[in-house]
């Protein structure tokens, strides 16, 4: 058979066999299984839900599939396998990060690795002459993100992967927004590719959960296995279940959010009201070129600026009434969110910003509703 399309293997890759002939995946909540009569474990078998799951196995094995990867890792939530990559690092260690990611990385950062006595440093990762000078003989690992959250920065992932493996650092790419249907790091050079599946694998905003897709690297694999086993931030049967029925609709809900945003984009881009529009589908991205490059389609996500500050930014998200003014995206509905008053007095976000994830609505709904609120 030839190469199969994306859509297909979305469907065929969450397959979990059992003896019923179920054809949707079966739920198995079981947190022990039987060993064999002599008190051994089964070879290939499960032992404890911990350790390992039928439910999980299968994501892991779809996840893997998706990314182009060796091997997969499924945790609890998007920062549980964040954290499991910082602690493959050791005392001593130095990373490069973006100066614009989501903002409990640089917590997670600064509060909890700084004291175990890991380095950072925060670049312009779009200019890659700064990415370069930033690398210090104990940098280990070279963390992205792609699009960026809330900017929409992008990052060039075959130009920094090959930076830092030029200096034996490992490459790692937040894809969450992109999802594989739209990029696809690993392919691009990257040795790691994370996702906060809760956003869009899970697609319907009703699970919490992350994930962890590596190249062959049997070391670095061998090392997050344990982490995850060990450290326990698993996610439950079901978690895996309800991300593993979202995958099957992935690519056709991510196109049509990524139209739907081209559309929305284009229009608020023409607006008065509307000072910038960040969004990689318009020419006017500082990194359209790279889009263009390394992205099939431009993605559900974009920023706003809104002419009048965060006074006019916030009675705009009173208006809206098919956006609900909420954290988190992904989902079938839209939301629109203030970020600044998520992230806080230490936020650098502007306050005039707005970030907008767009749903499965119809593009001409979802402008007439812009339309409206922006009179």
């Amino acid at each position: 058979m030839k190469k199969m399309h994306i859509e297909t293997i979305a469907v065929t890759s969450t397959v979990l066999h059992d003896n019923n002939g179920s054809v949707t995946p079966p739920l198995y909540l079981s947190t022990t299984f039987e060993r064999n009569a002599d008190g051994t474990f089964p070879e290939n078998g499960y032992i404890y839900n911990r350790i390992d799951n039928p439910n999980r196995r299968v994501l892991e094995k779809s996840l893997a599939i998706l990314e182009h990867g060796a091997d997969a890792f499924a945790f609890a939530s998007g920062m549980a396998a964040i954290n499991s990559v910082f602690q493959t690092l050791r005392a001593g260690d130095h990373v490069i990060l973006p100066d614009d990611a989501y903002y409990t990385i640089f917590l997670l950062m600064e509060d909890y690795f700084g004291a175990f006595g890991v380095t950072s440093s925060r670049v312009d990762q779009s200019n890659l002459e700064q990415v370069r000078a930033a690398v210090q003989p104990n940098t280990r690992l070279v963390w992205l993100e792609t699009p960026s959250n809330p900017m929409l920065k992008l990052v060039d992932i075959a130009a920094i992967a090959k930076i830092a493996h030029e200096h034996n650092a490992l490459c790692a790419v937040d894809n969450t927004w992109a999802t594989p249907i739209l990029q696809n790091p690993l392919v691009l050079g990257a040795d790691i590719a994370m996702h906060s599946t809760t956003k869009y694998f899970g697609g319907h905003s009703d699970v919490l959960g992350g994930a962890l897709i590596i190249n062959e690297n049997a070391k670095l694999g061998e090392r997050l296995r344990k982490i995850q086993k060990v450290g326990g931030a698993v996610p439950s049967p079901f978690d895996c279940w309800l991300i593993t029925r979202g995958i099957r609709t992935l690519p056709l809900r991510i196109k049509t959010q990524s139209q739907s945003a081209q559309r929305l984009a284009d229009y608020l881009n023409k607006h008065k009201k509307i000072v910038n529009v960040s969004y990689p589908g318009l020419k006017s991205h500082p990194q359209y070129k790279i889009a263009q490059k390394q992205m099939s389609m431009p993605g559900g996500m974009l920023s706003i600026q809104v002419e009048g500050g965060r006074k006019e930014a916030m009675g705009l998200t009173r208006r809206l009434k098919l956006f609900t003014h909420a954290t988190s995206l992904g989902g079938v509905e839209s939301l629109i969110e203030h970020r600044t008053s998520v992230e806080g007095d230490t936020s650098t976000t502007p306050e005039s910003l707005l970030r907008i994830s767009v749903g499965v609505e119809h593009s001409a709904d979802l402008i007439a509703d812009f339309k409206q609120a922006l009179k």
